[in-house]
């Protein structure tokens, strides 16, 4: 079973073990969107991340969209330290 047809979020284990390029569909899972959403926002050049096209093909750029999402290996989940209140 490939990534693009397993069902439900995706993981931080998931995200990070993604390759280079990934389909819209795991794309769309990554972002919490719909298929439907996520090809009519590629089509309108507003997904957001960086999107290649090769005739038919659409691939999205995994690298952009973990700094979108803002995934490292480092906070895997996007949070941030809290900032401290000592001044």
């Amino acid at each position: 079973m490939t990534t693009a047809t397993a069902r439900g979020p995706l993981t931080k284990g998931d995200l990070l073990a993604l390759p280079a390029a990934v389909d819209v569909e795991t794309a769309a899972r990554a972002f919490g969107i719909g298929r439907t959403t996520a090809y009519a926002l590629v089509r309108a050049n507003a997904f957001p991340c960086k999107v290649l096209r090769a005739g038919r093909t659409v691939r999205v750029v995994t690298a952009d969209m973990l700094r979108v999402l803002e995934i490292t290996p480092e906070n895997g989940d996007g949070a941030g330290p809290c900032p401290s209140d000592a001044a």
